[in-house]
Protein backbone atom coordinates (compact mmCIF):
# COMPACT_ATOMS: atom_id res chain seq x y z
CA UNK A 1 0.00 0.00 0.00
CA UNK A 2 1.09 3.54 -0.81
CA UNK A 3 2.11 5.85 1.86
CA UNK A 4 -0.88 8.22 3.99
CA UNK A 5 -1.02 11.12 1.48
CA UNK A 6 -1.28 14.29 4.09
CA UNK A 7 -3.52 17.26 2.89
CA UNK A 8 -2.54 20.42 4.91
CA UNK A 9 -5.60 22.71 5.22
CA UNK A 10 -4.42 26.24 4.93
CA UNK A 11 -7.69 27.41 6.35
CA UNK A 12 -5.36 27.22 9.58
CA UNK A 13 -2.56 28.74 7.84
CA UNK A 14 -1.79 32.76 8.50
CA UNK A 15 -3.79 34.22 5.12
CA UNK A 16 -1.40 37.13 5.13
CA UNK A 17 1.92 35.39 4.84
CA UNK A 18 0.13 32.40 2.30
CA UNK A 19 3.46 31.92 -0.10
CA UNK A 20 5.51 31.50 3.32
CA UNK A 21 2.87 28.83 4.76
CA UNK A 22 2.57 26.85 1.79
CA UNK A 23 6.43 26.98 1.06
CA UNK A 24 6.68 25.89 4.53
CA UNK A 25 4.23 22.66 3.62
CA UNK A 26 6.37 21.40 0.50
CA UNK A 27 6.86 17.78 2.11
CA UNK A 28 3.21 17.75 1.80
CA UNK A 29 1.11 15.00 -0.66
CA UNK A 30 -1.09 18.12 -1.72
CA UNK A 31 -2.66 21.22 -0.12
CA UNK A 32 -6.18 21.34 0.90
CA UNK A 33 -8.02 24.05 -0.04
CA UNK A 34 -11.57 25.42 1.57
CA UNK A 35 -13.30 27.18 -0.50
CA UNK A 36 -16.61 28.77 1.69
CA UNK A 37 -19.39 30.99 0.27
CA UNK A 38 -21.30 32.03 3.33
CA UNK A 39 -24.41 30.00 2.03
CA UNK A 40 -23.77 26.75 1.92
CA UNK A 41 -21.49 26.55 5.04
CA UNK A 42 -21.56 29.98 7.71
CA UNK A 43 -18.22 31.01 6.70
CA UNK A 44 -16.52 33.13 3.63
CA UNK A 45 -13.19 31.97 3.01
CA UNK A 46 -11.79 32.80 -0.89
CA UNK A 47 -12.75 32.40 -4.57
CA UNK A 48 -11.00 31.94 -7.94
CA UNK A 49 -8.32 35.16 -7.65
CA UNK A 50 -6.84 33.50 -4.33
CA UNK A 51 -6.62 30.20 -5.62
CA UNK A 52 -5.15 30.99 -8.48
CA UNK A 53 -2.34 32.73 -6.91
CA UNK A 54 -2.10 29.42 -4.72
CA UNK A 55 -1.73 27.88 -7.83
CA UNK A 56 1.09 29.80 -8.81
CA UNK A 57 2.89 29.33 -5.91
CA UNK A 58 2.30 26.51 -4.30
CA UNK A 59 4.91 23.69 -4.49
CA UNK A 60 2.36 20.82 -3.82
CA UNK A 61 -0.63 20.16 -6.09
CA UNK A 62 -3.98 21.65 -4.81
CA UNK A 63 -6.41 19.68 -3.92
CA UNK A 64 -9.58 21.87 -3.79
CA UNK A 65 -12.72 21.39 -1.31
CA UNK A 66 -15.54 23.49 -2.98
CA UNK A 67 -18.09 24.26 0.23
CA UNK A 68 -20.33 26.24 -2.22
CA UNK A 69 -23.89 26.85 -3.57
CA UNK A 70 -24.52 25.80 -6.87
CA UNK A 71 -21.53 23.08 -7.33
CA UNK A 72 -22.37 22.61 -11.01
CA UNK A 73 -21.91 26.19 -11.73
CA UNK A 74 -18.77 26.97 -10.60
CA UNK A 75 -16.97 23.58 -9.60
CA UNK A 76 -15.48 23.39 -13.50
CA UNK A 77 -14.03 26.45 -13.06
CA UNK A 78 -11.70 25.19 -10.47
CA UNK A 79 -10.28 22.63 -12.48
CA UNK A 80 -9.78 25.43 -15.34
CA UNK A 81 -7.72 26.82 -12.67
CA UNK A 82 -5.05 24.00 -12.73
CA UNK A 83 -6.25 22.26 -9.42
CA UNK A 84 -5.34 18.59 -9.24
CA UNK A 85 -8.45 17.63 -7.30
CA UNK A 86 -11.76 19.34 -7.16
CA UNK A 87 -14.22 17.85 -4.72
CA UNK A 88 -17.91 19.10 -4.41
CA UNK A 89 -20.34 17.88 -1.68
CA UNK A 90 -23.02 16.09 -2.88
CA UNK A 91 -25.50 17.96 -0.75
CA UNK A 92 -25.02 20.76 -3.12
CA UNK A 93 -25.17 19.23 -7.13
CA UNK A 94 -28.88 18.19 -8.88
CA UNK A 95 -26.00 15.59 -10.99
CA UNK A 96 -22.84 14.47 -9.43
CA UNK A 97 -21.90 11.95 -11.82
CA UNK A 98 -22.38 14.76 -14.63
CA UNK A 99 -20.26 17.54 -13.17
CA UNK A 100 -17.48 14.58 -12.03
CA UNK A 101 -17.28 13.67 -15.54
CA UNK A 102 -16.97 18.02 -17.01
CA UNK A 103 -14.04 17.75 -14.18
CA UNK A 104 -12.58 14.90 -15.14
CA UNK A 105 -12.60 15.96 -19.20
CA UNK A 106 -11.07 19.26 -17.63
CA UNK A 107 -7.92 16.91 -16.57
CA UNK A 108 -8.42 17.37 -12.94
CA UNK A 109 -9.22 14.63 -10.41
CA UNK A 110 -13.18 14.20 -9.50
CA UNK A 111 -13.98 14.18 -6.34
CA UNK A 112 -17.59 14.19 -3.73
CA UNK A 113 -17.88 15.34 0.25
CA UNK A 114 -20.30 14.29 2.23
CA UNK A 115 -21.58 16.34 5.23
CA UNK A 116 -21.76 14.12 8.43
CA UNK A 117 -25.86 13.80 7.68
CA UNK A 118 -25.30 12.16 4.19
CA UNK A 119 -25.58 8.77 3.99
CA UNK A 120 -22.79 7.04 1.67
CA UNK A 121 -25.36 3.76 0.82
CA UNK A 122 -27.08 5.88 -2.51
CA UNK A 123 -23.28 6.76 -3.47
CA UNK A 124 -21.58 3.28 -3.39
CA UNK A 125 -22.75 2.26 -6.61
CA UNK A 126 -21.54 5.77 -8.17
CA UNK A 127 -17.93 5.35 -6.72
CA UNK A 128 -16.72 4.31 -10.46
CA UNK A 129 -17.35 8.28 -11.16
CA UNK A 130 -14.97 9.36 -8.80
CA UNK A 131 -11.27 9.50 -8.27
CA UNK A 132 -11.96 10.83 -3.96
CA UNK A 133 -14.49 10.43 -1.31
CA UNK A 134 -14.53 12.94 0.99
CA UNK A 135 -16.41 11.47 4.56
CA UNK A 136 -16.24 14.82 6.20
CA UNK A 137 -15.31 14.02 9.71
CA UNK A 138 -16.96 17.53 11.67
CA UNK A 139 -19.90 19.86 10.42
CA UNK A 140 -18.14 21.31 7.18
CA UNK A 141 -17.30 25.32 7.51
CA UNK A 142 -14.91 26.06 10.64
CA UNK A 143 -11.37 24.58 11.08
CA UNK A 144 -10.73 23.38 14.78
CA UNK A 145 -13.61 21.59 15.19
CA UNK A 146 -13.58 17.77 17.28
CA UNK A 147 -13.26 14.59 15.27
CA UNK A 148 -16.41 12.47 15.20
CA UNK A 149 -15.43 8.77 15.08
CA UNK A 150 -19.15 7.74 14.34
CA UNK A 151 -18.40 8.81 10.96
CA UNK A 152 -16.10 5.80 10.65
CA UNK A 153 -18.96 2.89 10.14
CA UNK A 154 -19.54 5.44 6.62
CA UNK A 155 -15.74 5.20 5.64
CA UNK A 156 -15.71 1.69 6.09
CA UNK A 157 -18.91 0.93 4.09
CA UNK A 158 -17.05 3.08 1.13
CA UNK A 159 -14.00 1.07 1.79
CA UNK A 160 -15.66 -2.11 1.31
CA UNK A 161 -17.73 -1.09 -1.29
CA UNK A 162 -13.77 -0.34 -3.01
CA UNK A 163 -11.99 -3.46 -2.29
CA UNK A 164 -15.00 -5.67 -3.96
CA UNK A 165 -14.81 -3.62 -6.60
CA UNK A 166 -11.02 -2.93 -6.95
CA UNK A 167 -12.18 0.68 -7.72
CA UNK A 168 -9.14 2.96 -7.52
CA UNK A 169 -10.27 6.29 -5.29
CA UNK A 170 -9.17 7.71 -3.01
CA UNK A 171 -10.40 8.02 0.65
CA UNK A 172 -10.69 11.07 2.21
CA UNK A 173 -11.38 12.39 5.87
CA UNK A 174 -11.13 15.81 6.69
CA UNK A 175 -11.89 17.07 10.28
CA UNK A 176 -10.16 17.16 13.83
CA UNK A 177 -7.63 15.03 12.49
CA UNK A 178 -4.48 14.52 14.85
CA UNK A 179 -1.54 11.86 15.65
CA UNK A 180 -4.35 10.87 17.83
CA UNK A 181 -7.66 10.54 15.66
CA UNK A 182 -5.68 9.83 12.31
CA UNK A 183 -5.33 5.86 13.15
CA UNK A 184 -8.70 5.92 13.97
CA UNK A 185 -9.46 6.94 10.20
CA UNK A 186 -6.73 4.72 8.70
CA UNK A 187 -8.13 1.84 10.37
CA UNK A 188 -11.48 2.35 8.91
CA UNK A 189 -10.14 2.79 5.33
CA UNK A 190 -9.02 6.50 5.23
CA UNK A 191 -5.47 6.68 3.07
CA UNK A 192 -5.78 10.70 2.35
CA UNK A 193 -6.15 12.85 5.17
CA UNK A 194 -6.60 16.57 5.95
CA UNK A 195 -5.18 18.37 8.69
CA UNK A 196 -4.98 22.41 9.18
CA UNK A 197 -4.18 23.02 13.17
CA UNK A 198 -2.27 19.66 13.66
CA UNK A 199 -0.15 20.72 11.05
CA UNK A 200 0.25 24.60 11.27
CA UNK A 201 0.09 24.41 15.09
CA UNK A 202 3.59 23.38 15.37
CA UNK A 203 6.47 23.12 12.65
CA UNK A 204 4.40 21.85 9.88
CA UNK A 205 7.30 20.12 8.35
CA UNK A 206 7.98 18.08 11.53
CA UNK A 207 3.58 17.41 12.45
CA UNK A 208 3.57 15.80 8.37
CA UNK A 209 5.90 13.60 9.08
CA UNK A 210 4.15 12.74 12.94
CA UNK A 211 1.00 12.41 10.82
CA UNK A 212 1.78 10.38 8.38
CA UNK A 213 3.73 8.05 10.14
CA UNK A 214 0.98 7.70 13.25
CA UNK A 215 -1.36 6.77 9.89
CA UNK A 216 1.11 4.47 8.13
CA UNK A 217 1.26 2.09 11.69
CA UNK A 218 -2.30 1.54 11.73
CA UNK A 219 -2.55 1.03 7.53
CA UNK A 220 -0.08 -1.32 7.84
CA UNK A 221 -1.33 -3.33 10.63
CA UNK A 222 -4.29 -3.55 9.00
CA UNK A 223 -2.93 -4.96 5.82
Amino acid sequence: MKSPRINPSILSADFVNLQAELEAIASADLVHVDVMDNHFVPNLTMGPPIVERIQAVSPVPLDMHLMIADADRWAPGYAELGAYSVTFHAEATNDPVALARKIRDIGARAGIALKPGTDVAPYLELLPEFDQLLVMTVEPGFGGQAFMPDMMPKLQQASEAKKAHGLDIWLQVDGGITVDTIGMAAEAGADTFVAGSAVYGGVPEQRIAELRAAANAHVHTKA
